[in-house]
């Protein structure tokens, strides 16, 4: 008899744990003729959180915030630039993969979701292209949360070239 009444409590408990951190949606936004893919969670009306991500990563990095507590108070998007995760990878012969350019597909990717205001989550790379968007619209930052982020002057560095003749070669499916 015991057994058969903790089997109610574990599923109102498993169904309080879903509802409190809500669900995270993927979503596809075209801008600037690139498909970026990103993270979303929390209510659309609350305050947003912008999660820029670093090096080597993408906004994966930010699945474990997006499905916390946070979420319930906080609207968080999670993007994925160009060249990383999901989004579209362009050859880099015909886009620059340059922090200001990475900053301007950002700052349009805000405004093709009609994000007029945010707090700017920067981590790494995130710093960068983070603070180019500040720099341009500072009326639109409310905060800015920096978690070991660089800040760089000039665009990515020879170094990529290492990454990209891995990369340029492979189908996409490959990845």
């Amino acid at each position: 008899m015991k057994r058969a009444s903790l089997i109610p409590i574990g599923v109102i408990l498993i169904m309080n744990i879903a509802n409190a951190f809500g669900e995270v949606f993927y979503r596809t936004v075209r801008v600037n003729d690139l498909d970026i893919f990103y993270r979303e969670a929390g209510p659309k009306d609350g305050p947003t959180i912008l999660l820029l991500h670093g090096l080597p990563s993408s906004s994966r990095m930010y699945q474990p915030l997006l499905e916390s507590d946070l979420a319930s108070h906080y609207h968080l998007l999670a993007p994925d630039y160009p060249g990383f995760g999901h989004s579209s990878w362009p050859d880099p012969k015909t886009f620059a993969y340059t922090f200001d350019h990475l900053a301007k597909v950002m700052q349009d990717f805000t405004e093709q979701l009609h994000l007029d205001r945010y707090t700017l989550f920067m981590q790494d790379y995130g710093g960068p292209v983070g603070f180019r968007m500040a720099l341009a619209h500072p009326e639109r930052v409310e905060a800015m949360i920096i978690q070991n982020a660089v800040s760089h002057e000039q665009g990515l560095s020879p170094l990529w070239a290492v990454r990209r003749s891995f990369w340029q070669d492979r189908p996409a499916h490959e990845a």
